[in-house]
Protein backbone atom coordinates (compact mmCIF):
# COMPACT_ATOMS: atom_id res chain seq x y z
CA UNK A 1 0.00 0.00 0.00
CA UNK A 2 1.23 3.48 -0.84
CA UNK A 3 0.82 6.83 0.87
CA UNK A 4 1.22 10.40 -0.32
CA UNK A 5 3.43 13.13 1.12
CA UNK A 6 3.69 16.86 0.33
CA UNK A 7 7.23 18.03 -0.43
CA UNK A 8 8.41 21.64 -0.73
CA UNK A 9 11.01 21.68 -3.50
CA UNK A 10 11.80 25.38 -2.90
CA UNK A 11 10.02 28.24 -1.15
CA UNK A 12 6.35 28.42 -2.24
CA UNK A 13 6.69 25.41 -4.56
CA UNK A 14 5.03 22.14 -3.56
CA UNK A 15 4.77 18.70 -5.16
CA UNK A 16 3.33 15.37 -4.00
CA UNK A 17 5.27 12.12 -3.90
CA UNK A 18 4.09 8.56 -3.26
CA UNK A 19 5.91 5.90 -1.26
CA UNK A 20 5.18 2.43 0.07
CA UNK A 21 3.99 2.64 3.64
CA UNK A 22 6.82 1.71 6.04
CA UNK A 23 6.49 -1.03 8.61
CA UNK A 24 6.38 0.22 12.18
CA UNK A 25 9.76 -0.72 13.61
CA UNK A 26 10.47 -1.64 17.21
CA UNK A 27 9.20 1.09 19.50
CA UNK A 28 7.63 2.99 16.58
CA UNK A 29 4.07 3.73 15.45
CA UNK A 30 2.58 4.33 12.01
CA UNK A 31 -0.49 6.54 11.96
CA UNK A 32 -2.99 7.66 9.37
CA UNK A 33 -3.23 11.45 9.50
CA UNK A 34 -6.76 12.56 10.34
CA UNK A 35 -6.23 16.31 10.44
CA UNK A 36 -3.17 18.57 10.25
CA UNK A 37 -2.83 22.32 10.69
CA UNK A 38 -0.82 25.16 9.19
CA UNK A 39 1.32 26.48 12.04
CA UNK A 40 3.29 29.73 11.95
CA UNK A 41 6.47 27.68 11.58
CA UNK A 42 5.16 26.30 8.28
CA UNK A 43 4.66 29.85 7.04
CA UNK A 44 8.29 30.67 7.82
CA UNK A 45 9.37 27.56 5.91
CA UNK A 46 6.98 28.27 3.02
CA UNK A 47 8.45 31.76 2.59
CA UNK A 48 12.03 30.56 2.84
CA UNK A 49 12.56 32.29 6.20
CA UNK A 50 13.27 29.25 8.38
CA UNK A 51 16.89 29.20 9.66
CA UNK A 52 17.57 25.57 8.66
CA UNK A 53 14.70 24.00 6.72
CA UNK A 54 14.65 25.22 3.12
CA UNK A 55 12.93 22.26 1.45
CA UNK A 56 11.52 18.82 2.17
CA UNK A 57 8.53 17.35 3.98
CA UNK A 58 6.31 19.84 5.79
CA UNK A 59 3.70 19.71 8.55
CA UNK A 60 3.87 18.87 12.25
CA UNK A 61 0.61 19.80 14.02
CA UNK A 62 -1.68 16.81 13.68
CA UNK A 63 -3.92 14.14 15.15
CA UNK A 64 -3.72 10.64 13.71
CA UNK A 65 -5.19 7.15 13.94
CA UNK A 66 -2.92 4.21 14.74
CA UNK A 67 -2.44 1.94 11.72
CA UNK A 68 0.36 -0.25 13.08
CA UNK A 69 2.17 -0.58 16.40
CA UNK A 70 5.81 -1.59 16.41
CA UNK A 71 7.18 -4.35 18.61
CA UNK A 72 6.92 -3.61 22.35
CA UNK A 73 4.55 -0.65 21.87
CA UNK A 74 1.53 -1.33 24.07
CA UNK A 75 1.04 2.04 25.80
CA UNK A 76 1.52 5.73 25.13
CA UNK A 77 4.13 7.74 27.07
CA UNK A 78 1.73 8.17 30.00
CA UNK A 79 1.16 4.44 30.31
CA UNK A 80 -2.30 4.44 28.70
CA UNK A 81 -2.95 1.23 26.70
CA UNK A 82 -3.11 1.83 22.93
CA UNK A 83 -4.30 -0.27 20.00
CA UNK A 84 -4.81 0.00 16.27
CA UNK A 85 -7.61 2.48 15.59
CA UNK A 86 -6.90 4.72 18.59
CA UNK A 87 -6.40 8.45 18.03
CA UNK A 88 -3.07 9.85 19.17
CA UNK A 89 -1.10 13.07 19.07
CA UNK A 90 2.70 13.08 19.00
CA UNK A 91 5.35 15.63 19.88
CA UNK A 92 6.71 16.80 16.52
CA UNK A 93 10.32 16.39 17.65
CA UNK A 94 12.49 13.66 19.13
CA UNK A 95 13.81 13.52 22.69
CA UNK A 96 16.93 11.36 22.63
CA UNK A 97 17.58 11.62 26.42
CA UNK A 98 21.30 11.15 25.72
CA UNK A 99 22.62 14.45 24.31
CA UNK A 100 24.16 17.17 26.45
CA UNK A 101 20.94 19.17 26.75
CA UNK A 102 18.81 16.15 27.57
CA UNK A 103 21.33 15.12 30.23
CA UNK A 104 20.80 18.54 31.83
CA UNK A 105 17.01 18.06 31.78
CA UNK A 106 16.53 20.52 28.90
CA UNK A 107 14.43 18.11 26.86
CA UNK A 108 12.93 20.90 24.74
CA UNK A 109 16.47 21.62 23.49
CA UNK A 110 17.37 18.07 22.48
CA UNK A 111 20.23 18.25 19.99
CA UNK A 112 18.64 15.47 17.92
CA UNK A 113 15.12 16.92 17.95
CA UNK A 114 14.87 17.22 14.16
CA UNK A 115 16.86 14.15 13.15
CA UNK A 116 14.06 12.91 10.89
CA UNK A 117 12.05 16.10 10.33
CA UNK A 118 15.02 17.47 8.38
CA UNK A 119 15.28 14.46 6.05
CA UNK A 120 14.02 14.40 2.46
CA UNK A 121 10.98 12.31 1.62
CA UNK A 122 12.99 9.76 -0.36
CA UNK A 123 14.81 8.78 2.85
CA UNK A 124 13.14 5.97 4.76
CA UNK A 125 10.63 5.98 6.44
CA UNK A 126 9.54 8.78 4.07
CA UNK A 127 6.63 10.14 6.12
CA UNK A 128 8.61 12.65 8.19
CA UNK A 129 5.92 15.35 8.29
CA UNK A 130 2.16 15.52 8.76
CA UNK A 131 1.29 17.12 5.39
CA UNK A 132 0.74 13.57 4.19
CA UNK A 133 -1.66 10.68 4.33
CA UNK A 134 0.48 8.97 6.99
CA UNK A 135 3.02 9.89 9.65
CA UNK A 136 5.80 7.81 11.23
CA UNK A 137 6.38 8.16 14.98
CA UNK A 138 9.87 7.13 16.16
CA UNK A 139 10.91 5.43 19.44
CA UNK A 140 12.21 8.71 20.91
CA UNK A 141 9.07 10.61 19.97
CA UNK A 142 6.57 11.08 22.78
CA UNK A 143 2.94 10.38 21.86
CA UNK A 144 -0.29 10.29 23.82
CA UNK A 145 -3.78 8.90 23.39
CA UNK A 146 -6.41 11.56 22.71
CA UNK A 147 -9.22 11.66 25.31
CA UNK A 148 -12.59 10.56 23.95
CA UNK A 149 -14.28 13.92 24.58
CA UNK A 150 -11.61 15.86 22.63
CA UNK A 151 -12.53 16.41 18.98
CA UNK A 152 -10.17 15.90 16.07
CA UNK A 153 -10.15 19.65 15.44
CA UNK A 154 -9.14 20.41 19.02
CA UNK A 155 -6.57 17.61 19.25
CA UNK A 156 -4.81 18.67 16.05
CA UNK A 157 -3.54 21.86 17.70
CA UNK A 158 -2.35 20.20 20.90
CA UNK A 159 1.08 19.00 19.80
CA UNK A 160 2.42 22.44 18.99
CA UNK A 161 0.35 25.56 19.71
CA UNK A 162 -1.20 24.57 23.03
CA UNK A 163 1.77 22.56 24.36
CA UNK A 164 4.17 25.36 23.44
CA UNK A 165 2.29 28.17 25.19
CA UNK A 166 1.43 25.94 28.16
CA UNK A 167 5.17 25.39 28.59
CA UNK A 168 5.79 29.14 28.20
CA UNK A 169 3.06 30.10 30.66
CA UNK A 170 4.43 27.77 33.34
CA UNK A 171 8.00 28.94 32.69
CA UNK A 172 6.78 32.50 33.20
CA UNK A 173 5.27 31.52 36.54
CA UNK A 174 1.87 33.06 35.78
CA UNK A 175 -0.33 32.91 38.85
CA UNK A 176 -3.70 33.99 40.16
CA UNK A 177 -4.14 37.77 40.06
CA UNK A 178 -1.40 38.48 37.50
CA UNK A 179 -2.08 40.71 34.53
CA UNK A 180 -0.89 39.09 31.32
CA UNK A 181 -0.59 40.86 27.97
CA UNK A 182 -0.64 38.59 24.93
CA UNK A 183 0.67 40.00 21.67
CA UNK A 184 -1.11 38.19 18.85
CA UNK A 185 -4.48 36.44 18.63
CA UNK A 186 -3.47 33.59 16.33
CA UNK A 187 -3.36 29.97 17.41
CA UNK A 188 -0.61 30.57 19.96
CA UNK A 189 -2.29 33.65 21.40
CA UNK A 190 -5.74 32.12 21.75
CA UNK A 191 -4.40 29.04 23.50
CA UNK A 192 -2.22 31.20 25.77
CA UNK A 193 -5.24 33.31 26.66
CA UNK A 194 -7.21 30.22 27.69
CA UNK A 195 -4.37 28.79 29.80
CA UNK A 196 -3.54 32.09 31.50
CA UNK A 197 -7.21 32.79 32.24
CA UNK A 198 -7.64 29.30 33.69
CA UNK A 199 -4.81 30.08 36.13
CA UNK A 200 -6.70 33.14 37.37
CA UNK A 201 -4.87 35.87 35.44
CA UNK A 202 -6.38 39.00 33.96
CA UNK A 203 -5.75 38.67 30.23
CA UNK A 204 -5.25 41.45 27.70
CA UNK A 205 -4.87 40.50 24.01
CA UNK A 206 -3.44 42.77 21.30
CA UNK A 207 -3.97 42.20 17.57
CA UNK A 208 -4.64 44.03 14.32
CA UNK A 209 -7.47 41.79 13.03
CA UNK A 210 -10.93 42.37 14.51
CA UNK A 211 -12.18 38.83 13.87
CA UNK A 212 -9.23 37.39 15.79
CA UNK A 213 -9.82 39.78 18.68
CA UNK A 214 -13.49 38.77 18.81
CA UNK A 215 -12.39 35.15 19.10
CA UNK A 216 -9.89 36.12 21.82
CA UNK A 217 -12.81 37.27 23.98
CA UNK A 218 -14.26 33.78 23.69
CA UNK A 219 -10.89 32.35 24.77
CA UNK A 220 -10.85 34.20 28.07
CA UNK A 221 -9.50 37.66 27.21
CA UNK A 222 -10.77 40.23 29.68
CA UNK A 223 -9.72 43.11 27.44
CA UNK A 224 -8.77 43.41 23.78
CA UNK A 225 -6.67 46.11 22.15
CA UNK A 226 -7.05 46.72 18.43
CA UNK A 227 -4.39 48.36 16.27
CA UNK A 228 -7.20 50.26 14.56
CA UNK A 229 -8.27 51.91 17.82
CA UNK A 230 -4.76 52.18 19.30
CA UNK A 231 -2.49 52.59 16.24
CA UNK A 232 0.83 53.53 17.86
CA UNK A 233 3.02 51.93 20.49
CA UNK A 234 2.42 54.95 22.72
CA UNK A 235 -1.35 54.49 22.35
CA UNK A 236 -1.15 50.84 23.29
CA UNK A 237 1.15 51.51 26.24
CA UNK A 238 -1.24 54.17 27.51
CA UNK A 239 -4.13 51.71 27.27
CA UNK A 240 -2.21 49.03 29.18
CA UNK A 241 -1.32 51.54 31.90
CA UNK A 242 -4.97 52.58 32.14
CA UNK A 243 -5.99 48.95 32.63
CA UNK A 244 -3.31 48.23 35.27
CA UNK A 245 -3.61 51.21 37.61
CA UNK A 246 -0.63 52.84 35.87
CA UNK A 247 1.68 49.90 36.70
CA UNK A 248 2.00 47.88 33.53
CA UNK A 249 1.51 44.15 33.07
CA UNK A 250 3.16 41.52 35.23
CA UNK A 251 3.91 39.33 32.23
CA UNK A 252 3.78 39.80 28.45
CA UNK A 253 3.99 37.11 25.79
CA UNK A 254 5.18 37.70 22.22
CA UNK A 255 3.22 35.28 20.05
CA UNK A 256 3.13 37.15 16.76
CA UNK A 257 6.30 36.22 14.90
CA UNK A 258 6.70 39.94 14.14
CA UNK A 259 10.08 41.35 15.26
CA UNK A 260 8.66 44.81 16.02
CA UNK A 261 6.42 43.26 18.67
CA UNK A 262 9.52 42.33 20.67
CA UNK A 263 10.60 45.97 20.87
CA UNK A 264 7.12 46.97 22.01
CA UNK A 265 6.83 44.24 24.62
CA UNK A 266 9.03 45.68 27.36
CA UNK A 267 7.10 48.96 27.20
CA UNK A 268 3.94 47.13 28.23
CA UNK A 269 5.46 45.67 31.41
CA UNK A 270 5.73 46.88 34.97
CA UNK A 271 9.12 47.22 36.62
CA UNK A 272 10.25 43.68 37.44
CA UNK A 273 7.98 42.17 34.81
CA UNK A 274 8.68 39.12 32.65
CA UNK A 275 8.68 38.94 28.87
CA UNK A 276 8.22 35.58 27.11
CA UNK A 277 9.14 35.39 23.43
CA UNK A 278 7.82 32.40 21.47
CA UNK A 279 6.60 33.70 18.12
CA UNK A 280 9.83 35.02 16.61
CA UNK A 281 11.82 32.02 15.38
CA UNK A 282 13.76 33.34 12.35
CA UNK A 283 17.27 34.64 13.20
CA UNK A 284 18.41 37.66 11.22
CA UNK A 285 15.07 39.50 11.22
CA UNK A 286 15.97 42.54 13.28
CA UNK A 287 14.16 45.26 15.18
CA UNK A 288 15.18 48.26 17.24
CA UNK A 289 15.36 47.59 20.95
CA UNK A 290 15.87 49.72 24.06
CA UNK A 291 18.27 47.78 26.34
CA UNK A 292 18.50 50.68 28.76
CA UNK A 293 14.76 50.56 29.39
CA UNK A 294 14.99 46.81 29.90
CA UNK A 295 17.70 47.32 32.52
CA UNK A 296 16.03 50.24 34.26
CA UNK A 297 12.77 48.29 34.54
CA UNK A 298 14.60 45.10 35.58
CA UNK A 299 12.75 43.12 32.92
CA UNK A 300 13.39 39.37 32.62
CA UNK A 301 13.32 38.07 29.05
CA UNK A 302 12.81 34.38 28.33
CA UNK A 303 12.92 32.85 24.87
CA UNK A 304 11.00 29.56 24.57
CA UNK A 305 11.43 27.02 21.78
CA UNK A 306 9.45 23.76 21.63
CA UNK A 307 8.42 22.27 25.00
CA UNK A 308 9.20 19.44 27.36
CA UNK A 309 7.41 16.58 25.58
CA UNK A 310 5.16 15.61 28.48
CA UNK A 311 3.45 18.99 28.08
CA UNK A 312 1.56 17.36 25.22
CA UNK A 313 -0.15 15.14 27.80
CA UNK A 314 -0.93 18.25 29.88
CA UNK A 315 -2.30 19.97 26.78
CA UNK A 316 -4.61 17.06 25.94
CA UNK A 317 -5.83 16.95 29.55
CA UNK A 318 -6.48 20.71 29.39
CA UNK A 319 -8.53 20.26 26.21
CA UNK A 320 -10.52 17.49 27.85
CA UNK A 321 -11.16 19.51 30.99
CA UNK A 322 -12.00 22.77 29.21
CA UNK A 323 -13.83 21.43 26.15
CA UNK A 324 -17.07 23.04 27.37
CA UNK A 325 -15.40 26.31 28.39
CA UNK A 326 -13.46 27.43 25.32
CA UNK A 327 -14.43 26.97 21.63
CA UNK A 328 -11.29 25.14 20.55
CA UNK A 329 -12.89 23.84 17.35
CA UNK A 330 -13.67 27.40 16.24
CA UNK A 331 -9.97 28.26 16.28
CA UNK A 332 -9.65 26.46 12.95
CA UNK A 333 -11.18 28.91 10.52
CA UNK A 334 -10.96 26.94 7.29
CA UNK A 335 -10.92 23.35 6.16
CA UNK A 336 -8.81 22.25 3.19
CA UNK A 337 -8.02 18.96 1.50
CA UNK A 338 -4.53 17.50 1.19
CA UNK A 339 -4.42 18.70 -2.42
CA UNK A 340 -5.10 22.28 -1.23
CA UNK A 341 -2.11 22.63 1.09
CA UNK A 342 -0.46 25.35 -0.99
CA UNK A 343 -3.69 27.35 -0.91
CA UNK A 344 -3.96 26.81 2.85
CA UNK A 345 -0.44 28.15 3.31
CA UNK A 346 -1.06 31.20 1.12
CA UNK A 347 -4.34 32.00 2.88
CA UNK A 348 -2.74 31.63 6.30
CA UNK A 349 -0.02 34.10 5.31
CA UNK A 350 -2.65 36.86 5.04
CA UNK A 351 -3.32 36.52 8.80
CA UNK A 352 -7.02 36.98 8.08
CA UNK A 353 -7.75 33.53 9.49
CA UNK A 354 -6.62 32.09 12.80
CA UNK A 355 -5.40 28.67 11.72
CA UNK A 356 -5.95 26.72 8.52
CA UNK A 357 -6.65 23.02 8.92
CA UNK A 358 -6.27 20.20 6.40
CA UNK A 359 -8.68 17.27 6.52
CA UNK A 360 -6.76 14.24 5.35
CA UNK A 361 -8.50 11.02 6.41
CA UNK A 362 -11.22 12.30 8.73
CA UNK A 363 -14.07 9.82 8.97
CA UNK A 364 -12.22 7.18 6.94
Amino acid sequence: MKGKVAVMTEPEQLIFEEYDLPKAGQGSVLVKVIRTNVCGSELHIWRGQHPTKKSGVMGHEMVGEIVELGENVTTDFAGNPVKVGDRIAAAYFLTCRKCNHCQQGLFNLCENAYEFWSKDAHEYPHFHGSFATHYYIHPNQYFYKVPENVSDASAASANCALSQVYFGVENAGIKYGDTVVIQGAGGLGLNASAVAKSLGATVIVIDAVDSRLALAKRFGADYIISFAEYPSVADRVARILALTNNRGADIAMELTGVPAAFNEGIHLLKAGGKYISIGNISPGKLTEFDPGLMTRKNIQILGVIRYNPWYLQKALAFLSDKSDVYPFDDMLACDYTLADIAKALDTSATREITRASILVNEGV
